[in-house]
């Protein structure tokens, strides 16, 4: 049995090929929520979503999030109705008093709708849609991302890391901003002053996640601090990890991130933008895998690699290195 966390588009390229190596059906992979947020009304996952197509076939590998060849013809009108009514374009959060209103996992991370700051294809807004109304019926999050795992024939166990809401907001030099608005809006433009999770001092990690991480545990190369970080702050999680086995590739080489806004983030937080940062950030962490030129010398074994992955035969490679580093964790 292997547990996955993921976040972002590291660990899910890891997933592409981590099933010549690992079974499929002993498989679970835990998604980070913090990203998520309700725009116009639906609940938007995109951690949770960027597993869901790729396990299901369906994701768009070029982005690396939404749904292949996908339409997205009522998000172009939306824009264009805005652009028609002289309305700001802007990310535009719903009124203080409605953040905490209403559907309580949507809460510190609702949108206005209108012209719709994220691109969100006509395939992937019926997920959206499906899984808003599965949780207006009653369902938490963990039911309804097991229905849309079996509407999109998923064999390994897909979960979300919290039935409870958990915002992650960025501090900037421009104030306070969700981290959707501070990346996808603005490019990660706004400088990094701190991050918080909103709302993960009294959320839980779900009997499921609690189970799932007495596995072997496989952390990707995902920013580990806005996707990895959200299930780090759940009580308990960081106590749990350190009492099973964990294996984490690196999202650097050295000091040069692959991808994402990893580095300002993490020098925010007080750790250094490098591979020697991130074992800092995971005390937890038995064994890593860090590429063949990254020479930084760490306190715990460590297997070497190309970790470029560009295809499943990259992440393939790769997820035979985290077995290697499996057997040398000891």
């Amino acid at each position: 049995m292997v547990t996955f966390l993921s976040g972002g588009t590291g660990t899910p390229k890891l997933l592409s090929g981590a099933e010549s190596v690992f079974d499929p059906a002993a498989t679970t992979v835990v998604g980070n929520t913090g990203d998520d947020v309700e725009l116009g009304g639906a609940m938007v996952c995109p951690d949770l979503d960027t597993v869901l197509y790729l396990l299901g076939g369906e994701l768009d590998r070029e982005t690396w999030w939404g749904i292949a060849d996908d339409t997205a013809a009522t998000h172009a009108e939306l824009g264009s109705l805005a652009e028609a009514a002289g309305i700001d374009t802007g990310p535009r959060y719903l009124p203080e008093e409605r953040q905490t209103a209403g559907r309580p996992l949507a809460r510190w991370r609702r949108f206005s709708g209108v012209a719709e700051f994220m691109h969100i294809g006509d395939r992937d807004r019926a997920v959206h849609i499906t899984r808003t109304g599965l949780l207006d019926e009653g369902q938490t999050l963990t039911e309804a991302t097991r229905t849309l795992a079996d509407a999109f024939d998923l064999t390994p166990d897909l979960l979300p890391m919290s039935d409870d809401p958990v915002a992650t907001i960025v501090r900037t030099d421009e104030g306070p901003m969700h981290f959707q608005e501070f990346w996808v809006a603005r490019g990660g433009d706004p400088t990094v002053e701190s991050v918080a999770f909103r709302g993960a001092e009294t959320a839980e990690a779900t009997p499921a996640v609690r189970d799932a991480l007495s596995d072997l545990v496989v952390i990707g190369p995902s920013n580990p601090v806005t996707s990895i970080g959200p299930m780090l702050a759940l009580d308990g999680v960081r106590d749990a990890l350190a009492e099973t086995t964990v294996v984490a590739v690196s999202p650097f080489v050295e000091d040069e991130v692959f991808s994402g806004p990893a580095d300002d983030l993490m020098a925010a937080e007080g750790y250094e933008a490098s591979t020697a940062g991130v074992a800092a950030a995971y005390p937890f962490v038995d064994a890593f895998v860090v590429d063949e030129a990254d020479g930084t010398d760490l306190d715990r074994p460590t297997v070497r690699t190309d970790t470029r992955m560009d295809d499943a035969a990259d992440a393939a490679r790769v997820a035979e290195a985290v077995a290697d580093a499996v057997e040398v964790a000891g």
